[in-house]
């Protein structure tokens, strides 16, 4: 199967199998509450949780590439606290956004790919379309080799999240 990597457990030659769930982060709240989804809602016992946070090769001030190890290792540490059953990995890496997601989910044989949605601004719709934060959304969605999910959460009021793969857009998830 791609994606899952077996394992041995040393007592009994039994295998074990375990995934790899990527998650897309960086400074937004959407990319944080995905974060949390994938740690909650996909990752399970031993699996393997990799934080990638792309730097954008425009941003090469002092300040973006100092910060991006410190945002994805404090992630990371999140993460472990919430969770210490999955192992978790944090990678910064600079590049072009979409290209660089899609070779590490090919260089690291990810299984899972999650990705934070923001709600769509109307007034930008009726101007120009999608964002394009919202076309990277959805490329990686059509395009990786892997299961990949946007993830975006509702409102207060409602509660839940919207979840978009590649065969279904918006679906309610109440969890």
């Amino acid at each position: 199967m791609e994606g899952l990597k077996m394992y041995g457990n040393g007592v009994d030659n039994g295998l074990v199998l375990r995934k790899r769930v990527m998650v897309v982060v960086d400074q937004s709240s959407h990319s944080k509450h995905a974060m949390m989804w994938a740690l909650t809602h996909v990752a399970n016992k031993g699996d393997l949780l990799t934080l990638l946070h792309v730097v954008s090769p425009s941003q090469k001030t002092s300040d973006s590439s100092s910060c991006s190890p410190y945002l994805a290792n404090s992630l990371g540490s999140l993460c472990k606290a919430c969770r210490p059953e999955v192992e978790v990995e944090a990678l910064a890496i600079q590049g072009p956004k979409l290209a660089t997601v899609m070779s590490q989910v090919k260089k690291l044989a990810v299984s899972v790919l999650v990705l934070g949605q923001k709600r769509p601004s109307p007034f930008l719709n009726c101007l120009s379309g999608n964002s394009s934060a919202e076309n990277f959304v959805e490329q990686c969605i059509n395009n990786a080799d892997c299961l990949t999910i946007g993830v975006r959460k509702q409102s207060k009021g409602v509660g839940g999240y919207l979840v978009s793969t590649r065969w279904q857009k918006n679906f309610w998830l109440l969890a």
